[in-house]
């Protein structure tokens, strides 16, 4: 008898080097973008709202209320504001592709491929990141020919961008761990309305902190969006810092800026981190 011994199949190996991972991480952004944003109406439809309010709804109010604090006009006062409710809404909004993506995508090829799992995640934030970014310029220029009054400096709108951003990741932090939880889209979309349209009437988005009852106010007070807002208004209109005296209660706006920052860079990490052990979990299930 004639015995043939096969020998076991090498084991292949994949090296994750930092180029490796940067090339799976841009594949991923764009297959991510050909999903998401193949067309300008996915684009540009979602401002349509947040542009209403900032340039219709808002002049409309400045009349009836005209100036409630020395130095900025209502307009102005509800177009920052409106940063606020366009980031939440674009970011929580992705997290439906998520879903779909995973009933009925290539999530499962995905997961399959030899890349690290977190990669997905942030493939996914890159691409919701970029185009909540775009839609924000867009706003924001529109506020300012409809005559928003801004008062722009380097800093300024360092704090902005910092506000904006830090807000945008932890958004979708929050979007990315809801679409792993909630299995279908419809449960999903009843949850957005109630994470990210409703803090935005307790923000001090139309209003300031301070107007609330005093139940109301120290539960505006732990919203991220809050601080958010009260941060860009620092940044590019209440240079006094009013918005954020109504937080923290201080007399140096510098600090309290930093408070608010930190504050916005810990709800983001916090949920970047959780949103990436969620997906992991949800990932082997």
């Amino acid at each position: 008898m004639d015995a043939t011994l096969t020998a076991p199949a090498p084991s292949v190996s994949v090296r994750r080097t930092g180029r490796g991972r940067l090339g799976a991480l841009a594949t991923l952004v764009g297959r991510r973008f050909s999903l998401t944003a193949h067309t300008p109406r996915e684009i540009f439809v979602p401002l349509l709202t947040p542009i209403l309010f900032a340039l219709v709804i808002a002049p409309a109010l400045a009349k009836t209320v005209g100036k409630f604090q020395p130095g900025i006009d209502y307009m102005t006062f509800v177009a920052i504001a409106t940063a606020g409710l366009l980031i939440p809404i674009n970011t929580m909004f992705s997290g439906i592709g998520v879903i779909v993506d995973r009933e009925s995508g290539a999530r499962r090829d995905m997961l399959a491929a030899p890349i690290p799992r977190p990669l997905v995640v942030f493939g996914n934030l890159a691409v919701a990141f970029a185009i909540t970014t775009l839609q924000v310029v867009v706003l924001m220029v529109a506020a300012m020919l409809r005559g928003a009054d801004f008062h722009t400096s380097s800093t300024g709108i360092a704090l902005f961008v910092g506000g904006a951003s830090l807000l945008a990741v932890g958004m979708y932090g929050v979007a990315e761990t809801l679409a792993s939880r909630v299995p279908k889209v419809e449960e999903y979309i009843a949850a957005v309305r109630a994470i990210a349209i409703v803090p935005f009437f307790f923000a001090g988005s139309l209003f300031p902190v301070s107007a609330l009852p005093q139940g109301l106010a120290w539960f505006a007070r732990f919203l991220p969006l809050t601080h958010a807002i009260a941060l860009m208004r620092y940044g590019l209109v209440d240079r006094a810092g009013v918005g954020l005296h109504d937080i923290w209660g201080m007399s140096n706006p510098t600090v309290m800026a930093a408070l608010s920052l930190a504050v916005l860079a810990a709800f983001a990490a916090a949920f970047t981190v959780i949103s990436i052990r969620v997906f992991r979990k949800a990932a082997v299930q």
